[in-house]
């Protein structure tokens, strides 16, 4: 288990480094593919489309101050899963990243 955390975190934190981010890391993880890497990547990928999809919805309604709590919630959350990285442990972003792992099962 610690050499495959140790193997992947590389990757894992790549991933957390906007979608482009994210991209480079799948690529990275093709061959050897890695548990660790591919569990973080997953939830990355997920957290960055969410937010990028929740922005292009906001550009197009008047919610005051929907910007400030969205970039406040996708920073929280962003945080927690680099932190997670950080303590070599698998932590899932809280409400959604159970369907992060379902959703994004073509990253392998």
């Amino acid at each position: 288990m610690e050499e495959e955390i140790s193997k992947g975190k590389t990757a894992a934190l790549v991933a957390h480094f906007t979608l482009v981010g994210c991209l480079i890391a799948i690529t990275m993880n093709l061959e050897p593919k890695n548990g660790f890497a591919r569990f973080y990547i997953r939830q990355t990928f997920g957290l960055h489309i969410t937010f990028h999809a929740l922005v292009i919805f906001l550009n197009y309604t008047a919610i005051p101050f929907a910007w400030e709590v969205l970039f406040i919630i996708y920073f929280g959350l962003w945080v927690f899963s680099f932190a997670g990285v950080l303590k070599n442990k698998k932590s899932q972003i809280p409400i959604v990243g159970e369907y992060f792992q379902k959703w994004f099962t073509f990253i392998q």
